[in-house]
């Protein structure tokens, strides 16, 4: 079974940035559809972007015009670019594709 590992989480100041990734144990982001969601501390898992195959995006409304989606050329790896964080940004960001999840990443902005 594929598995997905995210990295690249830490603690941050409001307004500075953070770069996301999720491997994937082989190359599968290219045959389907992935997003990245996140959790914060006590709340449900909200969608933040997605990515299909042949590079539609999507973002949730909080998210676009600061985060960018994007995948590497063999596919086995997505990345989330994330500018002008704010402190809502914080929580645990996942991968998913398909019916699997990463771990998770800690994302932690404060002021």
């Amino acid at each position: 079974q594929v598995q997905l590992v995210e990295s690249g989480g830490g603690s941050v100041q409001t307004g500075e940035s953070l770069r996301l990734s999720c491997a994937a144990s082989r190359s599968i982001f290219r045959s389907g559809h992935m997003g990245w969601y996140r959790q914060g501390l006590g709340k449900q898992r909200e969608m933040v972007a997605t990515l299909t195959g042949d590079g539609v995006t999507d973002y949730a409304p909080n998210a676009r015009g600061r985060f960018t989606v994007s995948m590497n050329g063999a596919g086995d790896t997505v990345f989330l670019q994330m500018n002008s964080l704010k402190l809502e940004d914080t929580g645990v960001y996942y991968c998913y594709t398909g019916t699997i999840w990463g771990q998770g990443t800690q994302v932690t902005v404060s002021s």
